[in-house]
């Protein structure tokens, strides 16, 4: 019985319109803008970091298909340094190193042609994705097939031509997950390009989704759908004005069960993934480093003085002044932040009062209270962890709470600062926390756990961003941080 039976791609749903995503759009008008300003300042630092972005695709890509495997050393050697054999050892991989080589050229080539595309705004055609898939699958000349006995052999591949025989997986239960039969796949095809061009007005990650989610639905080729979905996604992003985005093989479960809950009539999670890919991609593009340009194409002197003139210029302090209208989002978060702290922090005074006596504090911090200094070590450790650049040249807020029984104390912190090495107009909240135990003398020092993330993806805004249209979903993401420190901290006492 199978677990999926197929049935033929539907249109864009009203009921997926509705899915929450409204906080990216304020992030893509920000990025627009701010992309206008890094060609500008630093056009071949923002390539690299294209560039870098491409690579990481095509690496990523195939593991995701377990085409191959590849180390997270000699991934990041290849992503820095470009696609060289020499750059492999035959530990670091499951594959011959030139074999592999081969294939991440094919999977960045197929990229490139996307972006060609994309450039000469070529639309989306079933002659374009032929042309595609003949190049991702160009050094991969048999897949995996199963016969009518159940025996799994290796066939021919056909290249740039739709499937002639049915493609169903098993699963590892035994039942089958129906794809589109090679009957209807043609008409299937002209009906996905048909209606993509309706949804320009739609959101890119949701329009992105959709197309992703339906060609795997359909899965018109032997092999080589879900990286061809990938492509296809990048070519929608990229139309947008957007950054490719980089499905990493730590989150293939994340993304699998997504694609899942897309065939059951629900893209939220397959889209909020997409999002949330997006907006690290763009938050990263935001540090790449413009004075290293600057340097490179200015003598000092000149580049100090092309740097006062447009600092001083009055359209630019104007346009500052719009920017850091970011600063009363963050403050109107933090208050937000400070009523749910003290609210936890108080349910949790009574629900340990038999340990001991609690006693806890929330409090604001920040620029405008003369701690903007505060917790800048452990916020910018993280986000270089993450290639991003927290820039405490602007404002930066905080809120504190600290909870302590006995010996035991939590400090949780959510840091609100700015993001890219000029100001964006972007800001983003994170979450972390610190536990210390104490000695039984209350004159010595406490013996303190180091620092520790509470959030795993940072919320985002920008200067364009209304308060009250965000306070849901930051409200979500909030309980969640202070649910992961709570536990760590209910596990210690």
């Amino acid at each position: 019985m199978p677990d999926y039976i197929w049935k033929p791609i539907e249109p864009l749903a009203d009921a997926e319109r509705q899915i929450d995503i409204a906080a990216m759009r304020p992030l893509y008008e920000s990025w627009r803008a701010s992309k206008k300003r890094l060609q500008l300042s630093s056009r071949s630092e923002l390539a690299e970091f294209n560039q870098r972005l491409i690579r990481r695709l095509s690496v990523e890509t195939g593991i995701l298909e377990r085409l191959y495997d590849l180390d997270r050393g000699t991934t990041e050697a290849l992503v820095a340094q470009g696609f060289a054999e020499d750059l492999i050892s035959h530990a670091s991989t499951n594959i011959e190193p030139s074999r592999l080589i081969d294939i991440l050229r094919d999977q960045e080539a197929a990229i490139h042609l996307v972006i060609d595309y994309v450039a000469n705004k070529r639309a989306m055609t079933k002659g374009l994705i032929h042309e595609l898939h003949a190049i991702l699958t160009k050094h991969q000349e048999t897949t995996s097939a199963v016969d009518q006995f159940g025996n799994r052999r290796e066939i021919p591949l056909l290249k740039g031509k739709f499937k002639e025989q049915p493609n169903n997986p098993k699963r590892p239960g035994g039942a089958l997950h129906e794809y589109c039969p090679p009957i209807h796949v043609d008409a299937e095809i002209d009906n996905l390009l048909a209606w993509l061009p309706q949804y320009s007005d739609d959101d890119p990650i949701l329009a992105a989704a959709w197309l992703h989610h339906r060609f795997t639905q359909i899965h018109p080729y032997q092999d080589g759908n879900g990286r061809l979905a990938r492509a296809l996604t990048t070519m929608i992003l990229l139309g947008a004005d957007l950054l490719p985005l980089v499905v990493d093989r730590d989150i293939r479960t994340e993304y699998i069960k997504a694609l899942e809950l897309a065939d059951r009539a629900d893209l939220s999670a397959l889209a909020e993934l997409f999002a949330r890919l997006e907006r690290g991609a763009i938050l990263q593009a935001l540090s790449v480093d413009a004075d290293a340009e600057i340097s490179r194409q200015r003598s000092l002197t000149s580049a100090v003085i092309g740097s006062l003139v447009d600092k001083f210029g009055k359209r630019r302090v104007q346009k500052e002044a719009a920017l850091r209208q970011v600063n009363a989002v963050a403050l109107d978060l933090r208050a937000r932040a400070k009523a749910a702290l003290d609210e936890s922090f108080l349910e949790l005074e009574s629900a340990v009062q038999e340990l001991g006596q609690p006693a806890s504090f929330v409090q604001e911090g920040g620029s405008d209270h003369g701690t903007g200094h505060w917790y800048k070590f452990e916020v910018a450790r993280t986000a270089t962890e993450a290639h991003k650049f927290a820039n405490f040249a602007e404002n930066h807020y905080f809120i504190k709470g600290s909870i302590r029984v006995n010996r035991e104390r939590l400090i949780f912190i959510v840091s609100f600062h700015h993001v890219g090495r000029e100001l964006t107009g972007i800001m983003e909240a994170t979450a972390f926390s610190k536990l210390e135990s104490f000695e039984d003398s209350e004159d010595r020092q406490s013996v303190s756990d180091n620092f520790s993330q509470c959030s795993l993806e940072p919320f985002v805004f920008t200067y364009e961003t209304k308060a009250a249209d965000i306070a849901d979903p930051f409200a979500k993401w909030l309980d969640a941080a202070v649910a992961v420190a709570l536990k760590s901290y209910g596990d210690r006492l």
